[in-house]
């Protein structure tokens, strides 16, 4: 079902908002946590349409409004969650997913970011957590603009990394600051090497 609802989807959205994937190869195979800025709704929807493999999409629970918009974004592997309180079910649905050997898709600003030079705010515990607890490397991803239509995006991919410093201790605030800390920095490196690269395109 999910690659049918890809298929329908992939040639709107690719017509009206065609995006360059960079670093496609960096991609590891099996689970890993995919750590993205985040600029509009569209940008799980985008990433699921350019890339064949199902991944899954922690989503806010305001986009599931309306049965039609719920079950196609739940068929795109998108799994609902309460932002305003400790989501116990979208947790545990999370490390599901990743013990199933899948890819989870995370934004860890946790909200909508967009500014001049998309820098990134501030990454929040969850995503250092998950991988921590799986024990499964984080891809960071930088997509370089706010989809608008007709405009060509750039998405770029980087290296995967582990957190395997901090696996086996108590998660203490300090410790799950510190490794958010560095997701923070690894995907500032490859927004710092996409602005470059796209610098130079010009």
């Amino acid at each position: 079902m999910f690659h049918f609802i890809q298929i329908l989807a992939a040639l709107p959205l690719r017509l009206f908002y065609p995006t360059k994937f960079h670093g496609k190869k960096n991609m590891p195979k099996g689970a890993c946590i995919i750590s993205s800025n985040h600029t509009s709704n569209l940008d799980a929807v985008i990433f699921a349409v350019h890339t064949w493999e199902k991944k899954y999409y922690l989503a806010k629970k305001e986009l599931f409004k309306g049965k039609l918009r719920s079950a196609f974004l739940k068929s795109l592997g998108c799994i609902k969650i309460d932002r305003q309180r400790s989501d116990v079910t979208a947790i545990k649905q999370c490390l599901s997913v990743l013990k199933k050997n899948k890819k989870l898709f995370i934004f860890p600003e946790g909200t909508r970011v967009h500014n001049e030079n998309m820098e990134l705010g501030e990454v929040k515990q969850g995503t250092a957590m998950f991988a921590i607890k799986a024990k499964v490397s984080i891809v960071p991803v930088f997509i370089a603009h706010k989809p608008k239509i007709f405009r060509k995006n750039h998405v770029f991919i980087g290296q995967p990394f582990d957190l395997s410093q901090f696996y086996d201790k108590k998660l203490s605030a300090e410790e799950l600051d510190a490794a958010s800390a560095v997701v923070a920095q690894k995907m500032n490196d490859l927004r710092q090497y996409a602005m470059n690269s796209l610098t130079k395109k010009k």
